[in-house]
């Protein structure tokens, strides 16, 4: 939906006082809402979840399955002599509870804002919050937005979304910079010859004479390369913490054949996990390989997953998890879908990841199942 500025009272005025002011005035003003104008977008998925454990399961009423829950706004303004500028704020929301999505102000632990009833926030622009100005040398954007080692774990046929979601992704223990970060600076160079490139810094925003005063800044680098049928793409990161640095490496790429689009991804991650009362640093390693197969209007994918964590500090147990899903999508027009999924998690090594809210016992497995629709606007 465009959102159209407001006419001008001067336009108003000329257009009653002479018709052929009248129409220039007009075609002033249709031409300034052309190159300066605002678009309301958003998507609503709802899905009915189960998931079962061998300690508890559950049965819920949840939301984004096929593609996140959101509300946005976005505008864009031609500046002539090739520079534009322009501005994106979208916001998360749980559709099944009309609530929205938790933001985190400052890149720490710490940092969300105060929790509702499961975990949100009211409406905030957790997802993008940004201003850009751009032109033939690329794009520079502030604000809160995904970090460019993010952008690799999507190379999944997922795109890091609902149950099928890759244990590489929900298992991560890179913190809270691992998707997006607040307080960023980010360059987006344009393609050369199939290559492009992102770079990215983000402050915590603390005192100065405070002790960890550095917690919460970081920085990443992206390069990929997309040709035809072909997309590839490195980045590596470091969040810096007084308690340990999370660093996070990753590589993807994804090929089209036309019947049949491949996925796979490979990452190394270090961090922070806990290992009974004690905080532990660890490195952990993990990979998804996913493809889709479109016929008619339906669509197949499959996704197999591992994340691995290796604690550095001398704990004796590994975890690891593996993840198998499937899902149909039917589309009855572009914006509206109906969906399933059936994913099945294994643990070993202490691991106990459960899916759609359910609870396992260490090194017993879960299923989760999941139907649901989704509208785009």
């Amino acid at each position: 939906m465009r959102l159209h500025p407001t006419i001008h009272p001067i336009c108003g005025r000329a257009m009653a006082r002479n018709a052929i002011l009248a129409a220039a005035a007009l075609a002033a003003c249709e031409l300034a809402a052309a190159q300066s104008s605002a678009t309301l977008f958003g998507v609503v998925d709802a899905a009915f979840q189960h998931g079962t454990g061998s300690i508890a399961g559950r049965t819920q009423l949840g939301n984004s399955g096929l593609a996140l829950s959101r509300i946005g706004f976005r505008g864009k303004e031609d500046l002539g002599a090739g520079l534009w500028a322009s501005f994106w704020l979208e916001a998360g929301i749980q559709n099944d509870t009309g609530q929205g999505v938790a933001t985190n102000g400052n890149n720490q632990p710490g940092g969300a804002g105060p929790a509702g009833l499961n975990g949100g926030q009211g409406l905030t622009f957790n997802r993008r919050s940004t201003v850009s100005i751009g032109g033939p040398w690329g794009e520079l954007r502030l604000g809160r937005d995904f970090t460019p080692q993010y952008y690799n774990l999507t190379y999944d046929v997922t795109a890091a979304i609902g149950l099928g979601t890759p244990v590489n992704v929900t298992n991560i223990i890179t913190g809270v910079t691992f998707q997006r970060a607040s307080n960023a600076v980010s360059y987006f160079s344009p393609k050369v010859a199939g290559f492009f490139g992102q770079a990215q810094v983000y402050f915590g925003e603390n005192s100065s004479n405070s002790a960890g005063k550095d917690d919460g800044k970081g920085a990443g680098i992206r390069i990929g390369y997309a040709a035809g049928p072909l997309e590839v793409a490195a980045a590596t990161s470091r969040t810096q913490y007084l308690a340990g640095d999370s660093r996070q490496s990753n590589i993807g790429g994804s090929y089209d054949f036309g019947a049949l689009k491949l996925f796979a991804n490979y990452s190394h991650d270090r961090g922070l996990v806990r290992s009974g009362p004690a905080t532990l640093a660890a490195k952990a390693n993990g990979w998804a390989v996913s493809a889709s197969a479109p016929f008619g209007s339906n669509e197949l994918r499959a996704t197999f997953s591992e994340y691995r964590i290796v604690p550095v500090d001398g704990a004796i147990e590994n975890p690891r998890a593996r993840k198998l899903a499937a899902t149909w999508v039917h589309e009855f027009t572009k914006p509206t879908a109906i969906y399933a999924t059936v994913a099945h998690v294994t643990n070993s090594g202490g691991s106990a990841t459960a899916l759609l809210g359910a609870a396992t016992g260490a090194n017993q497995s879960s299923t989760g199942y999941e139907a649901g629709i989704r509208h785009s606007f």
